[in-house]
């Protein structure tokens, strides 16, 4: 099935900064290689600036974020910026739409250093990338602004400051890579205090299908889903089903019984595998899943299940109308 695509998280920035002679084009090193997403009618990519907690990290970020200008200058004709609602369409062109967005707040805030200086350098990054979809407060582990996905620390006093800082200033907060208690934190400071902050799973599956740290509890989802949030399917293995790729029809049944027909779209997570520590994760993907080629047979897999007004919206007309909405 041909429809145009949005995928909300890729790490193909951090390849092109980390691995040697890294080229957008190459299809054997990253599933997110431009022939890849051509292949796939990816019209809308999401590019994640990825780092660690450790230090450096916010040069890496840095460095990121120029990577991402430059990919609009040295391959003009394959990329565009997203910038603003308006350029945003159904009908994507023949270049594909980009948009930044940061994995890990320890990018543009070191461990040890003035949260103001971070603020600072949260602004360059913004201003080298023109803007940022979403902020994902933590990774794996805990940081100064709460506890990742295989920690048990909830929202710290930075992270609410983090909140304050990102109040109307319409970038998403991410719960990928929460722990549950941090993501119960920012969901009640959120409440509380009344922040007008856009909430997005950027890409998660449900703890109910399959049951791993990084995916969501059911009540976390249902308030991702009721505050008119997005869940980006991920297609690793490890977080969708170690055995059975059809697992990933299951989480978007999932997703759609708690009512998430909305919300409900894709958030690969294709990365760079042949640096990664642990080999005994390989595969990353599920042959049917290991590059964004497949969009179009997930598709037609979908067609045969669901309608198509329900096919469309979660190639593309879920993020499309969650990213008119929050910048208009």
């Amino acid at each position: 099935m041909h429809l145009p695509v949005v995928d909300l998280h890729c790490d193909l920035l951090c390849y092109l900064e980390e691995v040697p002679n890294a080229h957008p084009f190459a299809e054997e090193d990253i599933g997110c290689s431009v022939p890849a997403l051509r292949s796939g009618n990816v019209g809308l990519q999401v590019l994640a600036i990825y780092t660690a907690t450790e230090n450096g990290s916010t040069k890496s970020a840095i460095n990121q974020s120029l990577i991402f200008k430059d990919l609009l200058t040295k391959h003009a004709d394959d990329f565009t910026k997203i910038e603003k609602y308006e350029n945003i369409a159904m009908d994507f062109g023949s270049k594909i739409g980009i948009v930044a967005a940061i994995e890990n707040a320890s990018g543009f805030c070191e461990e040890d250093e003035p949260l103001e200086r971070g603020f600072e350098k949260l602004e360059q990054i913004i201003q080298n990338t023109t803007r940022v979809l979403y902020i994902t407060m933590t990774h794996h582990m805990e940081n100064r602004f709460g506890g990742g996905n295989y920690s048990n620390a909830g929202l710290k006093d930075d992270g609410k400051a983090l909140l304050d800082y990102l109040d109307g200033r319409k970038i998403a907060i991410d719960f990928s890579h929460t722990s549950d208690a941090l993501a119960n934190g920012i969901l009640d400071y959120l409440s509380e205090k009344s922040l007008d902050i856009p909430v997005i799973a950027s890409h998660s599956n449900f703890r109910e299908i399959f049951d791993h740290p990084r995916n969501l509890t059911d009540p976390v989802a249902r308030e991702i889903i009721n505050r008119k949030g997005l869940i980006g399917i991920n297609f690793v293995r490890a977080f969708l089903n170690n055995e059975d790729p059809n697992a990933i029809y299951d989480h978007i049944d999932h997703g759609f019984s708690l009512g998430g027909e909305k919300a409900i779209c894709f958030g690969a997570d294709y990365f760079h595998t042949g640096s990664h520590p642990d080999p005994a994760r390989t595969p990353f993907y599920h042959p049917d899943h290991e590059d964004a080629t497949c969009y179009p047979r997930i598709l037609n897999d979908l067609s045969k299940r669901l309608d198509q007004e329900l096919v469309h919206s979660i190639a593309a007309k879920n993020a499309v109308d969650y990213i008119n909405r929050i910048w208009s």
